[in-house]
């Protein structure tokens, strides 16, 4: 069977800030890489109607993709539709079903905001749907076997919605693919001025360095690394199976101080 690895993430440019680093590297380890974002962003503009700044965060995020060869997965719904309801579930659990992934990156439980945590309970529910043949999903998709690992990313500012940091249990370094990750976020150019007036972030691409570097200091040795959380076990996959630290070797290390510090 295919290594596949799936970022599944609320909105486009949510992969390429806390996730893509990690992408492009089990790409280089082999794996079949798979991107999509739930929410087309028809809310990421002060200028543009909901119908134009979707079609333009869709390109751009269709570009995000094809610059690194990932399988690019169209979006669901607008921004703030990403609800925890059985109709948007089945259409979630088709995706995933057609994937198959071994590894599944995602949201952190707990961010910002709603859309990031909702897509994360998706995320989650497709997956332990996956090998429900009596789940339907839309459109119909058989069940799959494959056991996949979820990994739950840092929440934007490496911080729950209290502002408590919260420490991964795995960091990859990603110097090596840092620039490529750049190149990413760089594609979604809609984001900058939405950022700026929005979030008082003065450039998103310097932003996305300064977390990197941020979860870098938690490793003991890496300059730049993403982090994330193993989701536990049950329903999903093998007590002890660990795909992400496997494929990456020493590019991962794992912490036992996983908790929010």
């Amino acid at each position: 069977m295919t290594r596949r690895a799936f970022a599944l993430a609320a909105h486009p440019d949510d992969v390429e800030f806390t996730m893509a680093g990690t992408l492009l590297l089990l790409k280089q380890a082999g794996f079949e890489i798979h991107l999509m974002h739930l929410a087309n962003g028809s809310c990421g503009s002060l200028e543009l109607k909901a119908d134009e700044i979707a079609q333009v965060r869709t390109g751009e995020a269709r570009r995000a993709a094809d610059l690194v060869g990932a399988i690019y997965h169209p979006p669901l719904v607008n921004d703030i539709d990403i609800l925890y309801d059985k109709p948007l579930l089945a259409r979630v659990a088709a995706v995933m079903r057609e994937v198959a992934p071994e590894i599944l990156l995602t949201h952190a439980p707990q961010d910002y905001m709603e859309d990031h945590m909702q897509a994360c309970r998706l995320a989650v529910t497709a997956a332990f749907c996956r090998g429900m043949p009596n789940f339907p999903t839309d459109p119909p998709r058989a069940a799959v076997t494959q056991p996949v690992t979820i990994y739950h990313a840092q929440p934007h500012g490496n911080r729950d919605p209290l502002g408590r940091p919260v420490v991964p249990s795995h960091v990859v370094d990603i110097a090596g693919v840092l620039d490529r990750k750049r190149d990413m976020l760089a594609c979604h150019r809609s984001q900058k001025a939405w950022l700026d007036q929005t979030q008082g972030m003065d450039s998103y691409l310097n932003t996305m360095g300064d977390f990197a570097r941020e979860v870098g200091a938690l490793s003991g040795g890496f300059e730049f690394a993403e982090g994330f959380r193993r989701h536990i076990h049950y329903g999903l996959c093998r007590e002890g199976d660990d795909p992400l630290q496997a494929a990456l070797g020493p590019l991962c290390r794992v912490r036992e101080d996983k908790e929010i510090a």
